[in-house]
């Protein structure tokens, strides 16, 4: 990245508005003052080509540290609104681009718009993170070459294939080769891919119940047959899922973080599991959607590094460790695999999108896609304490709010014997997103609670909404309790 001059003699003191609309609330000092500097530029307060002060003399205005006024500043210059001389300092540009009419528009730190507080899967990608990508993406746009000219390998660009297997190791204790990673644009588009080339129409696949219904949905509509299987607190129930399907060939299983319970599989359960898929000729699809966000301890190894990648199919996708709209996911296959997936992605859609592998390719190399989940993990920790105190501390004992040590998202819950309906009338009430947790459960008789996401969301608007939720499950517990004793 460009260093920036930071020796200006421009304005000693800037006419900046730090708490205005304009302004993210609970967003970094370093996107609060960008948003500030770029409000002030396009309001006209500051002419085209006029100095900004120093680094120092805008940290001593502001209050800020002078890295975040420096971070600021590498943003307005990347983004067109400013720009750097060596030797002479930072200035106003010339012309200002026509998005800074909307300069809240264009902020990086992503906090989906149309999604409330507490809405699942909404993530949080640090400002530097995004420099870097945004860098990665100017370098390889620039050495434009002819891999983006022809049609590709199925499984997706070598570079990055190799990136994943190392990260794969060094994080989730899972050694395979690169030729067993195969590119996709996420979790669900991978069980379209794999149970497609592995499974015949009407087939029986275990499922977790609860579990992730979008998943679950996907499997039926691909024709096959899900078969609800029960989750304790140590996993899936193997012995459950022997007795209703013995001969299912395929599970789809979350055991590093199970969704929604966020309870992990036990090491005899996976034992257990492995066994079962050995003697059935079967393969478990392992979903580790999260396994990258965990606040105590280090991850667990994974269910595919335990079994070698013989009978699991490891899942991941960078949605959630980067952002969404990436589309970006992937797969590591047993060797025996390797050659009817192919066939099968060649078939389905040819290959991946070529552009934004190897910028992802150089996060992954260069190590800043590891800094970015190190700063964004601490935020989603001070996220989870917020959500879950603030509910425990307002619902006056209506809910039970367990802290999970891993994930995006908590289970607030009311007790058992309370009606499904109260969750439904409190979740109404409060205008609040997140899911039902009754929503998750295929045949099991759902528990009363909430599914509530806190990444991606600032704390004050986490706080705010959970407080309305919890208000509002007090009222409902209170109307369901008489109906309930009678």
């Amino acid at each position: 990245m460009q260093k920036i001059p930071t020796n200006s003699p421009g304005k000693t003191e800037l006419p900046l508005d730090l708490a205005g609309p304009h302004i993210t609330p609970g967003a970094s000092s370093a996107h609060r003052l960008y948003q500030a500097l770029c409000e002030m530029i396009v309001s006209g307060l500051v002419k085209p080509g006029e100095p900004l002060p120093p680094s120092r003399t805008l940290a001593k205005q502001t209050g800020f540290r002078r890295n975040a006024v420096v971070t600021a500043y590498e943003r307005l210059i990347a983004d067109g609104f400013a720009q750097a001389t060596v030797g002479s300092g930072t200035y106003v540009a010339a012309r200002i681009p026509t998005r800074a009419t909307a300069p809240k528009k264009s902020k990086v730190i992503v906090e989906t718009p149309r999604q409330g507080a507490l809405a699942l899967g909404c993530t949080h990608i640090d400002e530097r993170a995004v420099q870097r990508f945004r860098a990665f993406v100017g370098r390889r746009m620039r050495a434009f070459g002819s891999e983006h000219l022809h049609y590709g390998d199925p499984r997706g660009s070598r570079e990055l294939r190799v990136a994943i297997a190392d990260h794969l190791l060094s994080a989730r204790g899972l050694r395979c080769d690169p030729d067993q990673i195969m590119l996709t644009s996420g979790t669900l588009h991978t069980l379209r891919i794999v149970l497609g080339a592995i499974l015949k129409i009407d087939d029986r696949v275990w499922c977790e119940d609860p579990g992730y219904p979008i998943a679950r949905r996907t499997i039926a509509q691909c024709g096959y047959r899900t078969v609800p299987v029960p989750v304790d607190a140590q996993g899936l129930q193997v012995a459950r899922g022997r007795t209703a399907a013995p001969s299912a060939r395929a599970a789809y299983v979350t055991p590093s973080h199970q969704f929604p319970l966020g309870v992990q599989m036990s090491m005899p359960r996976r034992l257990e599991l492995l066994d079962w898929a050995r003697q059935a000729g079967a393969f478990v699809f392992e979903d580790d959607y999260d396994s990258e966000f965990r606040y105590d301890g280090a991850p667990l190894m994974s269910l595919a590094g335990i079994d070698r990648l013989q009978r699991v199919i490891y899942m991941g996708t960078f949605a959630k460790t980067l952002f969404p709209g990436l589309r970006i996911g992937y797969c590591a296959l047993p060797e025996r695999l390797i050659g009817d997936v192919t066939a099968a992605r060649a078939a389905l859609d040819r290959f991946p999108a070529t552009l934004m592998e190897g910028a992802v390719a150089d996060m992954l190399n260069s190590g800043a896609f590891a800094a970015n989940l190190k700063r964004v993990r601490r935020l989603y920790r001070e996220a989870r304490d917020a959500l879950a105190e603030t509910l425990e501390a307002a619902s006056d004992g209506a809910l039970s709010v367990p802290v999970p040590s891993q994930g995006l998202h908590l289970v607030a819950r009311f007790d058992p014997s309370v009606a499904p309906v109260a969750a439904t009338e409190a979740k109404q009430a409060a205008g609040a997103e997140g899911w039902l947790l009754a929503d998750t459960y295929a045949r099991a008789r759902p528990l009363p609670g909430f599914v509530l996401g806190f990444s991606g969301h600032a704390v004050p608007h986490i706080v705010v909404a959970a407080e309305r939720l919890a208000r509002e499950a007090r009222i409902a517990l209170r109307k369901v309790k008489p109906a309930r004793r009678a």
